[in-house]
């Protein structure tokens, strides 16, 4: 039996910059594991740390990934849904100017953020124990700011996306397996898909009608922003997680695959053509202090930005009742103007606003 404790509590201040690190740092350990289950946590598609990936979005420039979702089987580059979305229960209520090339591309460089820079009172803890790795947070971000919500009117962010939701302390325990095996076939997701390192719930590429959250919501200056039940959560990469190496663990998804950064090196980045249908390699990364060979996904620039299936038996996210779809749920009630829950159909955790 092998037991990991971290914990971590940051105090409740105002501060002026968005700060990050924490959430991201990595052992310094280098010791090599050789777990007999090793074979079942690699898949055929590895990363070869001495290709030149290229940096193929270095100007801002990505693609809108509106509707580009299938529900029968995992498609690279798209993302694998138990359902697909039933119209528009919420979101951004108009497209902004960043949107270019008649809505194909959005530059990220002219989105624009919800203003304020707020530090919450913070709680995040990580044991791993036996064969289980138990996360437990309040969803609130330990090392960076939010802005604030609901936005204000006098925001530039309310011309596109009223989000009327105000961010409260949650309480997840995330019980994932530490020891996943690559199965025969991927399964679907259903809107949360797994908890950063940070503390904040991470959910699916889409808002609640299908359409691309990362180009059509407007997010904080760290790309979170509260649903309907108050949670905090991202749907891509954050700037505010500063290390973002390929190599170094940020998360963890719902059926216990690392979550890592796209980063081989300078000027050398993983996007979405570069991974597999689930949007994962295979690689040794540093994961409890151990160099470990597995499959992990990796949090990329463009769309579908993370984990658009699960290559291992995926777990219920906190909260969801017992009987609804393995995979999770942006959390939603169908109310116009707010953020709402994902393609899924499955409950949210808590009632709408």
């Amino acid at each position: 039996m092998r037991r990991l404790t971290v914990v971590v509590a940051t105090a409740a201040i105002l501060t002026a910059a968005c700060s990050s690190g924490g959430g991201s740092k990595s052992s310094s350990s280098t010791s090599k594991s050789t777990s007999a289950s090793a074979s079942a946590r690699t898949s055929d598609l590895r990363l070869d740390p001495k290709k030149d990936y290229g940096n193929k979005y270095a100007n801002g420039i990505l693609p809108v990934g509106d509707s580009k979702y299938v529900t029968d089987a995992p498609k690279k580059g798209s993302v694998y849904l138990c359902r697909a979305p039933e119209g528009n229960a919420g979101g951004a209520q108009e497209r902004g100017p960043w949107f270019i090339s008649n809505g194909t591309e959005y530059d990220i460089n002219k989105k624009v953020a919800v203003e304020g820079d707020v530090m919450w009172d913070a709680s995040y803890s990580e044991t791993v124990d036996g064969g289980n790795r138990t996360i437990t947070t309040n969803d609130l971000p330990r090392d960076h700011t939010t802005g604030v919500f609901p936005v204000q009117p006098s925001d530039p962010a309310y011309q596109y996306d009223r989000n009327p939701n105000q961010i409260q302390p949650q309480s997840l325990t995330y019980t994932l397996t530490a020891e996943p095996s690559v199965a025969a076939k991927p399964s679907c997701v259903s809107g949360e898909v797994g908890v950063m390192m940070t503390g904040i719930a991470l959910f699916d590429a889409f808002d609640a009608g299908g359409r691309d959250a990362g180009a059509w919501e407007v997010q904080d200056g760290c790309n979170g922003h509260p649903q309907v039940t108050s949670e905090y959560h991202y749907h891509t990469l954050s700037t505010c997680i500063h290390d973002t190496s390929v190599n170094t663990v940020i998360g963890f998804a719902l059926d216990g695959f690392p979550i890592t950064g796209p980063k081989v090196g300078d000027g050398n980045i993983l996007t979405t053509s570069d991974l597999d249908e689930c949007h994962g390699i295979t690689s040794t990364i540093t994961l409890d202090g151990k160099q470990v060979e597995t499959y992990h996904y990796v949090m990329t620039q463009d769309f579908p930005y993370s984990a658009s299936c699960f290559r291992a038996q995926a777990t219920r996210p906190p909260g969801q009742p017992a009987g609804a779809a393995p995979a999770g749920q942006q959390g939603g009630g169908g109310l116009p103007g707010q953020q709402g829950g994902p393609p899924g159909g499955v409950p949210p955790a808590g009632p709408p606003r």
